[in-house]
């Protein structure tokens, strides 16, 4: 082992000095952090976006480097904040992503090991509960994918009649409002089946479809539900799948600045998501590729547009400057699509970066300076301990939270996370630090090891030659696999649920 690598491991592995020791527990949220530079008022606290994309690749944006994929609007919001170049998905699947976004834990710490399974139960403390306590208004829109929506009829994948196993609605998490569906839907005219484009093409149902441009049509099996057992209006539900989701959130975040309380908003896209549906106007976009490419590329930049959209309004209303917004996608792209991880190896289902790693920024104009970037090892965990130290606002919980406070690397003020990151999938399992990763792809297969500062590509395993650190890592890994079990049989609800 050389030097360099001795020291970089004990960088990552051992805290020497009392200062590394307090930023340690302040990170994992022992410590409540106060504002370094300027101490937000609660009469002044920030309104709170939290934008999330459906299987988006890491390479599929522009400010990540794609040349084709137009994306003007992300590019230049990521541009007027923080672009996080090393932003990890909590799970290389949708389900388990979105309930450690609310929660700040694990979600094999819920039950929730892959999509579909699982739901985000009564116990957990979510950002949404917190921040309507604290005053804010609560809305989510979009894609929900974290229960069933309905006990009374036929719903997308889980909801049926008198399942109340997996019965989770927003509102049971903290939400005032919501207009969401249960899973996956078409990204045009959602609720239904369109003709596929061109059998002779080899089009199928696994690339999309054009949109509808006649009546043959069926329908697709899943609603927008706005309450418990409450349906939105077929009518209101026509058209790009994006802006019927901003229809609805752009009144929610008029109404609360209206009534001049601060807003908590989750808006989870359900683009490029197969079933992948575009329109003319921007499959015309990209007339010169596949039709394949044309569905998946205009998709995004019709998302694209209405994130646009999105933040004139906020500009409009004067309510920009004062707006924390969140961007990232809930794992990486889907297999046999156009879509990209970059120069990442795997995608969707892999623990490979390509699977994990996703485009992600934070704007805040009032507090986070334009430009910045960061490569510090990220994730949606991370969400819920730094909305809530940039807030002021200290978490009475004492479940275990595997995210951490962002905030001085936010600032600058932090190079290193100086504590890994987990992930399980199945019967994989990887655990990540700013410089190595080590991975099983499977109970039978031999653990991987890879340097992911000089090979980001994952392309030299490095395991057998430094055993000992390969050694550190398996126990740092085994010992939260053992937490997260724990976590799992319900340790941590022993104690009755504290809200602040």
């Amino acid at each position: 082992m050389t030097s360099n690598m001795i020291t970089s491991f004990k960088i990552h592995n051992k805290l020497k000095n009392t200062k590394r020791i307090l930023l340690f527990c302040l990170y994992i949220g022992s410590v409540n952090f106060i504002f370094s530079q300027n101490k937000i008022k609660t009469t002044d606290r920030p309104n709170i976006i939290l934008i999330m994309a459906d299987d988006l690749g890491w390479g599929d944006v522009g400010f990540n480097g794609n040349k084709i994929i137009k994306t003007p609007n992300l590019d230049q919001l990521a541009n007027n904040g923080i672009t996080f170049k090393r932003f990890y998905a909590a799970a290389p699947v949708c389900s388990p992503t979105r309930a450690s976004c609310l929660t700040g834990r694990n979600p094999y710490r819920q039950g929730i090991y892959t999509a579909n399974t699982g739901k985000l139960k009564k116990e957990e403390i979510t950002l949404s509960e917190i921040l309507k306590d604290e005053g804010y208004q609560t809305g989510i829109f979009g894609k929900w994918h974290l229960g069933t929506l309905t006990t009374k009829e036929k719903d997308a994948n889980r909801g049926k009649p008198d399942n109340y196993k997996h019965y989770s609605t927003p509102d049971m998490h903290g939400f005032d409002e919501y207009f969401v569906t249960e899973s996956k839907i078409p990204t045009f005219d959602p609720l239904v089946y369109p003709e596929i484009f061109d059998e002779k093409q080899g089009e199928s149902w696994r690339y999309g479809w054009s949109a509808i441009e006649n009546k043959k049509t069926k329908n697709y099996g899943t609603s927008y539900w706005t309450g418990k057992d409450e349906k939105a209006l077929v009518k209101d539900i026509e058209g790009e799948n994006t802006k019927i989701i901003m229809d609805k959130a752009i009144p929610f975040i008029a109404k609360a600045i209206k009534s001049n309380t601060p807003f908590f908003t989750v808006i989870w896209i359900h683009t490029p998501h197969l079933p992948v549906v575009t329109d003319k106007k921007n499959r015309d976009i990209y007339s010169k590729y596949t039709h394949q490419e044309q569905l998946y590329y205009g998709s995004i930049t019709a998302m694209d547009t209405q994130i646009g959209r999105l933040y004139d309004f906020l500009k409009k209303q004067k309510a920009a400057n004062n707006t924390m917004i969140w961007f990232a996608s809930d794992n990486g792209p889907e297999v046999n699509t156009p879509a990209t991880a970059g120069i990442y190896r795997g995608k969707k289902r892999d623990l490979y970066e390509g699977g994990l790693l996703v485009p992600s920024f934070c704007i805040w104009p009032q507090q986070i300076p334009s430009g910045k970037t960061t490569n510090i090892a990220s994730v949606t965990s991370d969400y819920f301990p730094t909305i809530l130290a940039m807030l002021n606002i200290k978490n009475k919980s004492t479940y275990p939270i595997d995210g951490i406070d962002l905030t001085n690397a936010i600032y600058g003020n932090q190079k290193e996370r100086y504590s890994g990151i987990g992930f399980q999938y199945p019967d994989k399992m990887s655990w990540v630090n700013d410089t190595y990763k080590l991975i099983r792809n499977g109970k039978d297969k031999a653990f991987e090891m890879y340097h992911l500062i000089n090979d980001p590509k994952e392309k030299n395993n490095i395991i057998n030659k430094y055993p000992k650190i390969a050694n550190q890592l398996k126990k740092e890994l085994f010992d939260w696999v053992k937490s997260c079990e724990k976590s799992e049989k319900g340790a941590d609800y022993h104690n009755p649920k504290t809200k602040n």
